[in-house]
């Protein structure tokens, strides 16, 4: 699961970033509001929303509408973690790449992306932290065939009480300090927070 949301959310949120960071045009507030939505929004209405709409385009049940519903929740982490980065690079170093002859694909390539690559580093870690926890959207979304790892441990604890569970706790904590140090080596946990 994480190796298909991972990908695609880190890859529409850094475009994403770019166009509403480098780009000025009528809208761009309400389509970042709209972008980061997810935040605010209760997770289980937000689980009850795609349920329905799932349901209504026929991918209610299917690895799809699960992947669907997890780049939903960390799509905005990772947009608003790349605009830091991108709100932070100086637009005249790309204006200075173009000007030595370097076409627009060249200049993203090998200015913009190695400058904000801290930024999609650090928007990559919160994706997986995201997708990996997701209990909620998950609940209402999967199919018995696409149960994730958070939803059969809530399954698990909700039936029995098992000393194992909270060994797998202790891993789940383990993956969020590790993500949270990459961060602050990467970005800085004061530039993400």
């Amino acid at each position: 699961m994480l190796l298909i949301v991972t990908p695609l959310t880190v890859l529409l949120g850094t475009a994403a970033a770019y166009g509403l960071g480098r780009l000025k045009f009528r809208g761009r507030e309400a389509i970042q509001s709209l972008m980061l939505s997810p935040l605010m929004i209760p997770q289980v209405v937000l689980g009850i929303a795609l349920l329905y709409e799932f349901t209504s385009l026929g991918i209610m049940n299917s690895l799809t509408g699960l992947v669907i519903g997890h780049m939903v929740v960390a799509f905005p982490y990772v947009v608003r973690v790349i605009s830091v980065s991108v709100t932070g690079l100086d637009p005249k170093l790309e204006s200075a790449s173009m000007s030595l002859g370097a076409g627009r694909w060249t200049t993203f390539r090998r200015v913009t992306l190695p400058l904000i690559k801290p930024g999609i580093i650090a928007g990559t870690v919160f994706s997986v932290v995201e997708s990996f926890g997701e209990v909620s959207v998950s609940l209402f979304v999967s199919s018995p065939g696409n149960i994730t790892i958070p939803v059969r441990i809530f399954s698990y604890i909700d039936q029995t009480f098992d000393p194992s569970v909270n060994a797998i706790s202790v891993l789940f904590i383990a993956v969020a300090v590790i993500a949270l140090i990459i961060i602050d080596k990467t970005v800085g946990l004061t530039k993400v927070m």
